[in-house]
């Protein structure tokens, strides 16, 4: 008896299990059989595996080979354990592997998200939803709309294909690729994207990821922010909506068209709010002058114009390089000369006018630059006077900002998951077409004789949310149809068109004196922090610190400056120095001025000192000089045939006047002199052959662009010796005349920089 009892039971409980696995009806309005081939139902509730499928009709039928499947019609509703439903017009079920092909009016509700499509392929055992012919995902306030789309339900994760557009309060994207976490509001890119904001910025990338929800985004590869006429590039860009932050990193680039402004560096931090960058990591500033009449082939510049070689390119990186400058269409060609020593230095576009321009270069340990209004910028005004004016002395003038501060961010590597078609290889086994019509006209029938339909449960979809989904639809269509997506290396090619536009002369003049100009129009200065260095054709200059305003193309160097204009060089406490029309214009040297000149390949020295030394340009060569305050002027005579110093000219009064034709003194007038004296180069002693404050310091001259990049100036330490910075070589170190030159000083004098 317990024997036949233990059967019984495990008989049970086998046909309860075998229940659980096909699919049966739980109720229905009216059932029946047809032509032994179906068996129909009006509203009929199907359940399958814990999951629940309703219709205004279906119909269950089996194959040949025993497999079950369910054909729904009208007010489809699927319900899973999970939580989620499916809302559809029509739905074919395969039993054995739990696929539902839905279609018209298919809408997806989940925890998070919100799926409406007209055809949509569901893996219920996985919970993977796959369409291909267009929808759109909402969640939490972000609308995606594809043409293909597979949605993971278990990791909430949603991958998009071909025409991809998505819609935020805050931005719109437009992609071919993109994953989506719903839960995260996590979006990750793997090919060209475009992140659209609301007030006109752009965020471009091939490989990143950015947050919905908080407004961040990390990129990898070709990524570029615009705004408005501002452009920043870098290998790695992290960008901040909330704070308005863009950092970028490694190959940085940055373009102000408005400004003629464009800057290189290893990092840069963009402010959008203040609309400000801050360089490092070798940042380099350049900008355009007008070419002087002068030989170019006395120029010491090693490279042609707006170019950088590339000292530290390995073999492998030489390859590469060039692989990508190949396959690359409309490639940048110049994005960041100043880069460390570990990465590679390119080429800048040249001016468009390369025979008739020349352009200074400038770089520090930090660049600083930001637009301001005009009105708020005091602009200098030294009211200088071609022809001399009035003795009087400047007083010094403080133009020192205290450093902005530099946030780190450590970069994270995004995982590069495959975008497979997770519905590949799945087979639907479907009711012969003849025998479904059969169904469907029957079962239309039984319809139409059986009274008026129940009243649809709450939440299936009805005329006007089908209406609804309809519309969205065929806007989601029209929406994909405008959509631009971008092109690969299409940031290449905007950076290049911006630099040939920063690098192109204004020609449009701007009327200054109209009140509303003054009022709204805005200016940008440039300030540079430590180790300031500058290289021109022509001129060279370091300095501790600069500042700049593009307003009066007035240059101020702080802290030791020097310059260098062919064989002469020039310091000071402080170094005014001005562009107008794309010229040198105008110098000005306050306190403890002092120039020198090199005699006889610098045995000795011609020098001239004051309080003041005021310079005038022509053709981007001193024009004419004049030296107040103590002026002192001390010069070597020398005879052209045998190449010696005959005798030594040392005069001092209130002010000394020189004028300059072709690089050479045409007039010399002391006013108010004091004492002029005239010394046989036998008197000529190592106490009166140099002038109190002499100092000579060519080992700091940058010899080229590449020179100024990597080298940093010589600091002398206690008691005049050099302390060599990191990158300098013995080739660097003064010769023995220059050192016995500096120890002739009774004290290290100022020194100036450009």
């Amino acid at each position: 008896m317990k024997y036949y009892l233990a059967l019984i039971v495990n008989l049970f409980c086998l046909t309860s299990l075998f229940a659980q696995d096909e699919l049966r009806l739980v109720s229905s309005r009216y059932s029946t059989i047809i032509d032994q081939k179906g068996f129909s139902s009006i509203q009929p509730v199907y359940s399958h595996k814990g999951s629940t499928l309703s219709a205004d009709s279906g119909i269950i039928y089996e194959d040949a080979i025993g497999r079950q499947f369910f054909e729904a019609f009208g007010n489809v509703v699927i319900t899973q354990p999970s939580g989620t439903i499916i809302y559809a017009d029509r739905l074919h079920y395969d039993a054995a592997p739990q696929i539902a092909t839905l279609t018209n009016n298919v809408r997806m509700v989940d925890a998070t998200s919100v799926l409406t499509t007209n055809h949509l392929i569901y893996k219920m055992r996985d919970k993977i939803g796959t369409y291909t012919g267009g929808g759109r995902i909402i969640s939490k306030g972000d609308t995606i709309t594809s043409k293909n789309a597979y949605y993971f339900e278990n990791t909430q994760d949603a991958y998009f294909r071909n025409k991809v557009v998505v819609r935020t309060p805050d931005v719109k994207i437009y992609t071919d690729t993109m994953r989506y976490n719903s839960a995260q509001r996590m979006t990750y890119f793997f090919g060209p994207t475009n992140i659209k904001g609301n007030k006109g910025e752009n965020l471009y990338t091939e490989k990143g990821n950015y947050n919905t929800a908080t407004g961040v985004a990390n990129f990898s590869k070709n990524n570029l922010y615009t705004e408005g006429t501002r452009f920043l590039k870098g290998d790695s860009l992290h960008y901040n909506r909330e704070s308005g932050l863009g950092k970028a990193y490694r190959n940085v680039v940055f373009v102000d068209t408005s400004d003629k402004f464009y800057a290189y560096g290893g990092y840069g931090l963009y402010d959008q709010r203040e609309e400000s960058i801050t360089m490092t990591d070798k940042p380099l500033v350049i900008m355009v002058i007008q070419n002087d009449s002068t030989d170019r082939a006395s120029v010491t510049d090693s490279t042609s114009v707006d170019s950088l070689a590339a000292p530290n390119l390995t073999a492998k990186e030489k390859k590469r390089k060039n692989g990508r400058d190949e396959n690359k269409e409309d490639q940048i060609s110049a994005d960041r000369p100043g880069a460390a020593a570990s990465d590679s230095l390119r080429t800048a576009p040249p001016p468009v006018e390369s025979a008739k321009v020349d352009s200074a270069y400038m770089t520090a340990d930090t660049l600083y630059s930001r637009l301001i209004l005009l009105k708020d910028y005091k602009a200098l005004n030294f009211n200088l006077d071609r022809n001399g004016g009035e003795l009087e002395i400047d007083q010094d003038i403080d133009y020192g900002d205290d450093d902005d501060g530099l946030d780190d961010i450590s970069d994270g590597e995004e995982p590069n998951l495959p975008l497979t078609d997770s519905t590949s290889g799945d087979s639907i086994s479907k009711l012969p077409e003849e025998g479904l019509k059969e169904i469907v006209r029957k079962t239309d029938e039984l319809k139409k004789s059986s009274p008026a339909t129940v009243a649809r449960s709450a939440g299936k979809t009805d005329s006007a949310a089908r209406s609804e989904i309809g519309k969205t639809l065929a806007q989601d269509s029209i929406i994909r149809q405008r959509a631009v997506i971008p092109r690969v290396a299409e940031a290449d090619s905007i950076m290049n068109k911006a630099l040939l536009t920063a690098q192109t002369p204004d020609t449009v003049i701007k009327d200054t004196s109209n009140q509303a100009y003054l009022d709204t129009a805005r200016t940008r200065i440039v300030k540079a922090y430590y180790n300031v260095r500058m290289f021109k054709s022509d001129l060279q200059a370091v300095a501790d610190s600069l500042y700049y305003g593009m307003a009066d193309s007035m240059f101020r160097f702080m802290g030791r400056p020097m310059i260098w204009a062919e064989g002469s060089q020039i310091s000071s406490d402080t170094i005014y120095m001005q562009i107008r029309r794309q010229q040198l214009d105008n110098a000005l040297l306050v306190g403890n001025a002092f120039m020198v000149n090199a005699v006889l390949d610098t045995v000795k020295f011609n020098q001239l000192k004051g309080r003041k030394i005021t310079a005038f340009f022509a053709n981007n060569s001193i024009d004419r000089l004049y030296v107040d305050g103590n002026a002192e002027n001390l010069v070597f005579s020398e005879n052209d045939k045998t190449k010696t110093i005959t005798e030594m000219f040392h005069d001092r009064g209130a002010r000394i006047k020189i004028k300059m034709e072709n690089k050479k003194i045409i007039d010399y007038i002391t006013v108010r002199k004091v004492d002029q004296k005239v010394y046989p180069f036998k008197l000529v002693t190592p106490e009166n052959e140099v002038l109190p404050g002499f100092i000579w310091r060519p080992q700091d001259r940058p010899k080229s662009k590449e020179d100024m990049i990597n080298r940093k100036r010589e600091i002398e330490k206690a008691g005049g010796q050099p302390d060599l910075n990191e990158g300098n070589d013995e080739t660097d170190r003064p010769d023995k005349e220059e050192k016995a030159g500096n120890a002739a000083s009774p004290k290290p004098g100022p020194q100036a920089a450009s």
